[in-house]
C-alpha cells in the first residue's frame, strides 16, 4: 500500500483486466507505475482512458512545453497537490521555466510577476480564472487569442481541465508525492 493513501494499491495479480491496464500504463511511462497509476488501476477502464487523455495532453499538443508545465504547476499550487508539483517540476525546468518563475507560481497573482513573457502571463491568468471561477473573462481570452491559434486555445483549456482533474484525484485519495516525474 502506498504510504498514507486512502486506498490501497491495486493488485495486478488480482484480475487480468488490472494486469492489462497496468501494461498500458507501463508502456506509456517507460516501465514504471506511479502511486497515481496504482490507485487508477482499481478501475481498469478509467486507468486506460486516463492514460490516453493525459498522455495526449502532456505529449501530443501544439502548446509550447513551458505553457503546459506552467499551467500544470499553477494548478498544483491552487489545489495543494504536492504530487502534481513534484512530478512536473523537472519537466518544467527542462522546458526552460526558471527558479524565479517557479517561485512566482506560488504567489497569489503570478501573472503580475515580471518574470513571465506576455503569453506565459496570459496562460497563467487563464489557468487561474478557469481553476478558481471556471468562467474565463472575455478580456483574458481575447488577449490570449492574439498569441495562440484555435487548436492551442482548445489544448490549453483541456490541459487546465485535465490537470485539475488529476490534482483533485490525488488530493482526494491523499496519494503521496513521488520522487518526481511520473504524474499525470
Amino acid at each position: 500500500m502506498t504510504a498514507s493513501a486512502r486506498v490501497p494499491d491495486a493488485r495486478e495479480d488480482a484480475d487480468p483486466q488490472v494486469a492489462a491496464a497496468a501494461a498500458v500504463l507501463r508502456a506509456r511511462r517507460g516501465g514504471e507505475l506511479s502511486g497515481l497509476d496504482r490507485m487508477l488501476l482499481h478501475s481498469p477502464p478509467v486507468a486506460e482512458g486516463w492514460s490516453a487523455l493525459l498522455g495526449a495532453l502532456r505529449n501530443r499538443t501544439t502548446l509550447s512545453p513551458d505553457l503546459t508545465e506552467l499551467a500544470v504547476l499553477r494548478i498544483a499550487v491552487l489545489n495543494e497537490a504536492a504530487f502534481e508539483w513534484t512530478a512536473h517540476e523537472p519537466a518544467a525546468r527542462r522546458a526552460g521555466v526558471s527558479d524565479e518563475q517557479l517561485a512566482a507560481l506560488r504567489t497569489d497573482d503570478p501573472a503580475a510577476a515580471p518574470v513571465f513573457t506576455p503569453v506565459q502571463a496570459l496562460a497563467l491568468r487563464f489557468t487561474d480564472a478557469s481553476s478558481r471561477a471556471v468562467a474565463v473573462p472575455d478580456a483574458v481570452f481575447a488577449a490570449l487569442r492574439e498569441h495562440l491559434d484555435d487548436r492551442q486555445l482548445v489544448e490549453l483549456a483541456a490541459t487546465v481541465a485535465g490537470y485539475a482533474m488529476v490534482s483533485r484525484f490525488l488530493v482526494a485519495l491523499q496519494v503521496p508525492a513521488p520522487g518526481g516525474e511520473v504524474g499525470g
